[in-house]
């Protein structure tokens, strides 16, 4: 193992495992251990993506990866509690940090923490399944309304608005069926700060929405009547307008569920007494121009933030570890990629992109980085199990994958994904 480079990958979503595929596609002589704080793998397509995208099915292509013989998956491991950067140094020549941007930036008007008012993430860990996710889900009665501009905010949209049967043939875990089964939304208000042209909305996604049965989707002619807007991306955002403009000339065909696109318009204050029972709106391009919406439930889709990563640099204001072109500022040997080194923007076939380009940083400094100090593969979960640490490896997870797919078959849908992280862990690392 002398002549073999130890890498560590901190964060087994996307941009971590394309990472270390494509360190693995350069024939180096390379041991490679991707380190996750969840006992599952694939971060974001696990848990960001609604459970109705076809995206999910990357998480096959990413699992061949952590099939390689080079790589090695150790789940349930997060740096900073149970393995310290100082020690990452000791046992790694090369660290790579991936860990995204796990935290919802806060919606910040008077009203935003009242009862049934939340990150519109707190939604998304919920229906995926996240071991950290809220215990339960209020959502509300028939009017909600939902702020944002992006494709989380329309993941939500679809999971409040599309028909139950085709929502619970999903992976929703078994306690989130049952909300869904009762939920009671006819209207939502999709609330966006500028105009059509500069949405963030991807056209697969607006299709998407457009596709649903027995939903009406309202937009008003004058918010698309300008053409789109010009410069970089121009063309990804025309075709949202095309698609936006084309549902404006449609007439409500008096469906049960309704889908409202509010352009130029940015929440002031969310109102209530005990709980949320309107918001109000004012317009972002003329003065005074105020609207009340009565709403039930409000979820802020406004972006995501990175968190620190004890023992490294961290850029509060950005929300990113300080780097440049991916190396960690004043950390020889530590690299970033994804979201926690760029901010939280583009999808994962960017993610994918950028971890290449990182990749190849690393390998050109790779000659010159110092070899690690304690190299031996078998010291670092030598060092997790005498602290306690109930690791995951990728076979151990692969028995969790089984049962997923297993209880999912016998209620007629392809998986029943397990929330609680203690019972996944019976699962991952029950004796055979």
């Amino acid at each position: 193992m002398n002549d073999v480079r130890r890498i560590a990958i901190v964060g087994a979503g996307p941009a971590g495992i394309y990472a270390a595929e494509a360190l693995c596609r350069t024939g180096a002589e390379l041991s490679i251990d991707v380190l996750d704080a969840l006992p599952a793998p694939f971060g974001l397509v696990r848990y960001g993506v609604a459970p109705d995208q076809k995206i999910k099915s990357v998480a096959a292509v990413l699992g061949r990866t952590l099939e390689r013989p080079a790589v090695r998956f150790l789940g349930n491991v997060t740096v900073g509690v149970h393995l310290t950067v100082p020690e990452l140094r000791r046992h790694y020549d090369a660290v790579l940090v991936t860990t995204g941007a796990p935290a919802s930036r806060r919606l910040d008007v008077p009203g935003a923490d009242l009862p049934g008012s939340r990150p519109a993430g707190d939604f998304v860990a919920w229906y995926n399944g996240h071991p950290d996710r809220p215990p339960a889900m209020d959502l509300g009665g028939p009017r909600v309304a939902v702020i944002g501009a992006g494709n989380v905010a329309l993941d939500v949209v679809r999971m409040l608005v599309k028909s139950v049967p085709e929502l619970v043939r999903t992976d929703v875990p078994d306690d989130v069926v049952p909300v869904l089964r009762a939920r009671r939304v006819t209207d939502v208000h999709v609330v966006v700060r500028r105009g059509p042209e500069a949405v963030r909305f991807t056209p697969p996604e607006l299709r998407h929405l457009g596709r649903l049965a027995d939903v009406d989707l309202l937009v008003d002619p004058a918010d698309v009547a300008d053409p789109a807007g010009t410069g970089a991306g121009a063309a990804v955002r025309a075709s949202a307008v095309d698609i936006l403009r084309e549902w404006s000339g449609r007439a409500p065909a008096g469906a049960p569920r309704r889908v409202w696109f509010r352009f130029h318009r940015r929440p002031a204050e969310i109102l209530g007494r005990d709980r949320v029972e309107a918001v109000r709106l004012a317009s972002t391009v003329r003065a005074g121009d105020e609207v009340t919406l009565p709403v039930d439930a409000v979820f802020h889709a406004v972006g995501f933030r990175g968190v620190p990563v004890p023992g490294l640099p961290f850029d509060a204001e950005r929300a990113i570890v300080p780097n440049d072109e991916g190396r960690v500022a004043g950390e020889p040997g530590f690299y970033v990629a994804g979201w926690i080194g760029r901010g939280p923007s583009g999808v994962i076939g960017d993610t994918k992109v950028d971890a290449a380009r990182i990749v190849r940083t690393m390998l050109a400094d790779l000659p010159a980085l110092p070899f690690a100090a304690e190299p031996d593969p078998g010291r670092v979960p030598a060092l997790l199990g005498r602290r306690g640490v109930r690791f995951v490896t990728y076979p151990q997870w692969c028995r969790l994958d089984a049962l997923e797919i297993a209880r999912g078959r016998a209620q007629g849908r392809a998986r029943a994904k397990i929330a609680d992280r203690a019972e996944m862990l019976r699962a991952c690392l029950a004796q055979t």
